[in-house]
């Protein structure tokens, strides 16, 4: 996370897009907590809000638009041959497709919410072959929801929690560049 905090200081909404679309993708990025501290920021008047939650929901869509992809053009004939070894046999993954044709869309709106989940759904869409408006739709929802509430948490929280010594590092290196 250190990493990733200092590549947002230095180089701002362009690492926070690539480091939502990478994390997405399935990236180690602690998402949820990337959010927070962008929502942070803003409360400090680092970042713009608005922007950050723009920018949020563009770099998320994106690594979901990849995930998906990766799953229409390889996800079945990769999981027939390699799927044994997460113990996913022909029969389950019919089982897998048949519940996700069902609750899917919902799925990919609310898993969002979950880590592992919504990385999962992602590629699950794309391997199902949901259609791309329909996952388009309920992605950027679920994207959208969860953009604004993280944020809106650090930036609530942020702004309430006296972070005054953070708060001056943070600035001495954000300007000092």
């Amino acid at each position: 996370m250190q990493f990733i905090q200092e590549m947002i200081l230095q180089y701002g909404y362009i690492a926070l897009f690539f480091s939502l679309a990478l994390g997405i993708v399935g990236l180690p990025v602690p998402d949820e907590l990337l959010m927070t501290f962008i929502g942070y920021l803003a409360s400090v008047g680092m970042l713009n809000y608005s922007l950050s939650v723009a920018v949020s929901l563009a770099g998320a869509m994106t690594g979901m638009l990849c995930s998906y992809a990766l799953g229409r053009k390889f996800g079945k004939p990769l999981l027939w041959k390699h799927g044994k070894w997460i113990k996913l046999t022909p029969e389950r993954l019919e089982k897998v497709e048949a519940w996700f044709q069902r609750y899917g869309p919902w799925t990919v709106s609310f898993g969002y919410f979950i880590p592992g989940i919504r990385h999962l759904t992602c590629y699950l869409s794309g391997v199902i072959g949901m259609g791309k408006r329909k996952y388009l739709l309920f992605s950027a929802v679920g994207a959208f929801s969860w953009c604004v509430l993280f944020i809106s948490i650090g930036y609530f929280i942020g702004a309430q929690i006296d972070f005054s010594h953070f708060h001056a590092s943070l600035m001495h290196r954000f300007f000092s560049k």
